[in-house]
């Protein structure tokens, strides 16, 4: 009586295993856009509130809306090509937000934050690059009042507005008076969209 099993026994019983592994065990993959989607849509929900309990307002300052929170839309270095993103506060006013400046992921604590280098570090969230982490070749704001990729400023009343000016009397032109899509669109040119309720600064 046989009392084991021979190589070629063994070889077919792990082969057939392994079909078996194939046919009918769910698999995970990850969907790049509906977890980019996910990531944005918590982070701007963070970025609203933190807006209405951080007020920027300053009477004796008519440049003070220029400190509004915002997501802002960038390009990377030409010589590293892609697309990021950032949420902050420009404290200084200069335009040009620093990392100190920059809103915390509220899932990983880490700055939302990347310079046009476009490297990951320590400090930053990765989630910021677009194109790396996402492969995001290009995003569309239907609000658009910028020469850039666009933003969007939250102010401490609820208000959002598509670009911060110097003129606190020209501020209102830029103020939402209808929702904003934010359109990402992957190598494969598939697409989504995030929808912005002017109003409310509902996001879905």
């Amino acid at each position: 009586m046989k009392k084991s099993f021979s190589l070629l026994e063994l070889i077919l019983v792990i082969l057939l295993l392994s079909i078996l592994y194939t046919l009918f065990i769910p698999k995970t993959k990850i969907d790049n856009l509906e977890e980019l989607k996910k990531n944005i849509t918590l982070q701007i929900k963070h970025l609203r509130n933190k807006a209405l309990i951080d007020s920027k307002y300053i009477n004796s300052d008519n440049k003070w809306q220029k400190q509004n929170w915002t997501i802002k839309f960038f390009r990377c270095n030409r010589s590293v090509g892609g697309l990021y993103y950032i949420i902050y506060s420009d404290t200084n006013k200069t335009g040009h937000p620093n990392q100190i400046e920059s809103l915390k992921d509220p899932l990983t604590n880490k700055y939302i934050f990347s310079s046009k280098t476009c490297v990951e570090n320590e400090k930053n969230s990765k989630y910021t690059l677009l194109t790396k982490n996402f492969n995001i070749q290009n995003v569309n704001l239907s609000c658009n009042s910028t020469d850039s990729l666009g933003q969007l400023s939250f102010s401490y009343n609820g208000n959002i507005y598509s670009k911060l000016t110097n003129n606190i009397n020209k501020q209102e032109d830029y103020e939402l008076k209808e929702p904003c899509i934010l359109e990402f669109i992957d190598e494969k040119n598939q697409k989504i969209e995030i929808k912005i309720e002017n109003k409310t600064g509902y996001v879905n």
